[in-house]
């Protein structure tokens, strides 16, 4: 070979080579574009799984709503019937005594008796009275009996029906708290992947909270009464919508304000761990006002609100209601979003404005 021809051979060689570890590189999952890309993939299927698990811890706490009414009904049902079986006994006591003193008196109550018996028109007609009132009680009675025991067939029937309904709700419940934990697990799995990608998200995450946190405490201390508008380029009032009244609620916002950075815990109420609704429940309880424990059930109180229309201290929901924030103003709203995460301001922007679908004014 001459040696233009091995130099040939040698850059031939040496382009293969750079070609080689090119493609390695591009190949090797350890690099770090490779991780990026790892990294986005995971969040986008953790993003789906905590959108997913909201509306089924929301679902369970709306079964537990459910329950407790439940229970309710049960407690009052039972007392009801113990009641009426107690007034059965009574009235049937009464028409029994009736029937022995109707069947061992000697007395002859016969319409030719009282005729014929008579001494006087006037004693006549005094018998006539006497055998009425007698005949009117016995009716009476016998009415009474027949209503106790009408009571005690329908409160049976709806404690059969009531025991149905919890035995169904509490089969839900457990079936709905499977799919939380499974859920939670495959969560727990796919972040383990991306520890340190998460680390830095979660970085930049808290430095962006401290800067919306100082921000809307700001805000709030320059405000001395709500914004009549919201966020949005119209405020009016859609034509045939509900005007709500003016929000008198709006200090819940500073209330909610203190739990800023409690840790998100499925089923939680108290300040040791919120769920979304928990937040909302303990927060509005603050200030003595009682809300059930389910996002859905809230989405039902109140007036409805447009977003052009929202005022601090409105309840904001998203994802056909399987979540629920307090709106702080500002185009902002507090909330505990999902597992993992803590209570939070969040712009009503992106995913949130994208699956809005009301506010309520409590």
């Amino acid at each position: 070979m001459t040696i233009s021809g091995r130099r040939q051979a040698q850059a031939l060689l040496v382009g293969i080579a750079a070609l080689c570890a090119a493609a390695a590189a591009s190949a090797d999952p350890g690099s770090v574009a490779a991780k990026q890309v790892q990294a986005q993939q995971v969040l986008a299927q953790i993003q789906q799984i905590d959108r997913n698990l909201g509306g089924v811890v929301e679902a369970y706490n709306l079964a537990n709503v459910r329950l407790h009414r439940i229970e309710g009904n049960l407690r009052e049902n039972r007392k009801q019937l113990a009641v009426a079986r107690s007034n059965l006994k009574v009235a049937q006591k009464s028409l029994a005594a009736r029937l022995v003193t109707a069947y061992t008196t000697t007395q002859d109550n016969s319409t030719l008796a009282v005729l014929l018996g008579s001494a006087s028109f006037e004693d006549m007609l005094n018998r006539v009275e006497a055998v009425n009132s007698t005949s009117n009680q016995d009716a009476s009675i016998v009415r009474q009996v027949t209503s106790f025991k009408a009571a005690i067939k329908h409160h049976r029937m709806v404690l059969q029906n009531a025991h149905a309904e919890q035995q169904r709700v509490v089969a839900e419940k457990a079936a709905q708290r499977q799919r939380i934990e499974s859920q939670l697990a495959s969560r727990r799995q796919l972040l383990s992947s991306i520890k340190g990608q998460i680390a830095q998200i979660k970085a930049a995450e808290a430095a962006q909270q401290r800067r919306l946190e100082a921000a809307a405490r700001s805000r709030l201390a320059t405000e001395t009464a709500p914004p009549v508008t919201g966020i949005g380029v119209g405020a009016s009032t859609p034509e045939g919508s509900t005007v709500a009244p003016p929000n008198v609620h709006g200090g819940v916002v500073g209330v909610a304000m203190r739990y800023l950075g409690v840790p998100y815990v499925w089923g939680g109420s108290t300040p040791r761990g919120f769920d979304c609704s928990g937040l909302v429940m303990y927060a509005f309880a603050q200030i003595g006002i009682s809300m059930p424990h389910s996002s859905y059930a809230q989405y039902a109180m109140g007036t409805p609100v447009s977003i052009g229309q929202l005022e601090a201290g409105d309840l904001v929901f998203f994802a056909g209601a399987s979540h629920v924030g307090i709106y702080i103003g500002g185009g902002q709203f507090i909330h505990a979003p999902h597992t993992g995460d803590v209570v939070k301001i969040s712009p009503l922007t992106g995913w949130y404005s994208s699956e809005f679908v009301g506010g309520r004014r409590i």
